[in-house]
């Protein structure tokens, strides 16, 4: 029986993002993974031309419906566009609180298209983090979250510092905006692991946070620690942008199944190996 993992985020009609990023995510590392569904966005690789928020009470009957059935060792949330639908998310989760909770908090497209209104940001503060287990903002996202500037490493340690003490299990600050090596920083309360990848050149990065955080999640549904499921998703995700390939005119999605599909019962090592 395969661990199972729940995706609770936006619908990307391009299928490079979003709960289709995540359920490709969770396939490949031999995860069966379950939907809730939050918006319906209208967009492909050049951009979001419209989308539309779920009623939050629907939000919230679609996890009571896989919860109570299905189950998950792991969650990821992905687009919240509003505090209603926040709330109705960390409420839904009350009964799966000993579950580990994976928050993206995605704020906008790859393009720039706003996905959240300010309230919902407000709420991802003040209901959502507190009940994280792992919080994994980009520099964009940190820097609206705690409402300053974040560009150095230095920088980021500090905003990770501070993202957990918004009670927070651990938070992995991503660098990927900034220029160089791909830097990221993660804060478990206790000690930093810092992540520094080569940068892959291409423009095949559609859906990259969602599927680090999916990723994060199908590692930590089969047992590993914070610290070595963030490793091993941050190399799932280079091996995915190294082998990505254009689908459309702007930025193409990465290719989840760059190395085939891994039996949840193998260990990372092994299937690293065997790739």
């Amino acid at each position: 029986m395969p661990r199972k993992a729940l995706t609770i985020a936006g619908s990307d009609s391009g299928a490079g993002a979003g709960l289709q990023a995540d359920l490709k995510t969770f396939a490949a590392l031999g995860v069966y993974g379950s939907t809730v569904v939050t918006a319906v966005t209208a967009q492909n690789t050049r951009g979001v031309a419209d989308w539309l928020a779920l009623p939050p009470t629907l939000v919230a009957a679609q996890i009571e419906a896989v919860l109570t059935d299905i189950g998950a060792d792991a969650v990821k949330t992905g687009m919240l566009a509003n505090a209603e639908t926040v709330n109705a998310v960390a409420e839904s989760l009350r009964p799966a609180a000993q579950t580990p909770l994976v928050v993206d908090p995605v704020m906008a497209a790859k393009g720039g298209d706003p996905l959240v209104d300010d309230t919902a940001v407000a709420a991802y503060r003040e209901i959502l983090l507190p009940v994280a287990t792992v919080v994994t903002p980009n520099l964009p996202e940190v820097e609206r979250l705690l409402g300053r500037p974040v560009r150095s490493r230095s920088e980021m340690r500090q905003a990770a510092r501070d993202v957990v003490a918004l009670g927070c299990r651990a938070a992995l600050v991503k660098g990927g905006h900034a220029a160089g090596a791909a830097f990221d920083v993660l804060f478990d309360g206790t000690d930093f692991f810092t992540y520094e990848v080569e940068r892959i050149a291409t423009r095949n990065d559609h859906g990259t946070g969602c599927t680090l955080a999916s990723a994060i999640a199908a590692y930590l549904a089969r047992g590993l620690p914070i610290s070595e499921a963030v490793g091993e998703a941050k190399r799932y995700v280079t091996g995915a942008l190294r082998h990505a390939y254009a689908v459309g005119a702007g930025h193409s999605p990465v290719n989840h199944f760059w190395s085939g599909v891994v039996p949840s019962n193998e260990s990372p090592d092994s299937a690293r190996d065997a790739s």
